[in-house]
């Protein structure tokens, strides 16, 4: 497995992001959008796991080199960025194009995802989890699937997307209500969406980052990945 610090094109803008792969370079691939809190180790570390699972992954860094520890320093990043929307679009489109026709940006490792259109998928957490739903139905010839930790996005318009969803959840999550998750849950099954909801016993927001010890449990986490991998294994790796 190989990580690193790169530069992708994003809308015409050079744009910076971690990429993983396998050793052998090749793999579907797979955009991981990290928490409001940025590019921090946890998301670096998502990207490293899925390259030693065999799929390469991309996480751009959306807050252009910024992170925090702290909830309301992260809180004040995130809603800055929300407002940002064509910026963050921009990025993540950047991310799936790169992925996509890595051949414009010199870099064969990758090669083989070029002629694999719609085998795209998005795995965000919190923040980048809602990113993740509203490119879902942006980019919708082009995700094939879509993981989310603990967010949603009710009100979008699911029946454009071609995506299937596998969304976790913390049992006790001051950030969510049971009627946003139960709300959306609905939506994606009137829109036809494959769409799997798991909900983690005695969890809270955050459950699956190892480096938040007020929340990291390490069952579900462990749980919440197994999952992870063979859902993205189905839909990436499908003929």
């Amino acid at each position: 497995m190989t990580g690193r610090m790169i530069d992708f094109d994003a809308a015409g803008t050079p744009a910076p992001g971690y990429l993983a792969t396998p050793d052998d370079g090749r793999g579907p691939g797979v955009v991981v959008l990290h928490a409001w809190w940025g590019l921090t180790e946890p998301f670096r570390q998502v990207c490293d796991r899925l390259a030693e699972a065999g799929f390469v992954a991309l996480a751009p860094d959306l807050y252009r080199g910024k992170t925090t520890a702290a909830v309301e320093e992260a809180r004040a990043l995130g809603e800055a960025l929300d407002r940002e929307v064509e910026r963050w679009r921009g990025d993540i489109r950047g991310a799936v194009q790169f992925l996509r026709h890595h051949g414009q940006h010199a870099t064969p490792d990758v090669s083989q995802l070029a002629d694999r259109p719609g085998k795209i998928a998005l795995v965000g957490f919190s923040l980048g989890g809602a990113y993740a739903l509203d490119m879902s139905v942006t980019l919708t010839d082009e995700i094939a699937a879509v993981v989310t930790f603990y967010d949603t996005y009710p009100g979008l318009e699911y029946r454009r997307a071609r995506a299937a969803y596998l969304c976790h959840f913390a049992e006790d999550d001051t950030f969510l209500t049971t009627e946003s998750v139960a709300a959306m849950e609905r939506e994606l099954q009137e829109a036809g969406r494959s769409a799997t909801f798991h909900t983690y016993p005695g969890t809270r927001h955050w459950f699956f980052e190892a480096n938040r010890p007020d929340a990291f449990d390490a069952t579900a986490a462990a749980l919440a990945w197994e999952r992870t991998l063979a859902f993205l294994t189905t839909q990436l790796r499908s003929a």
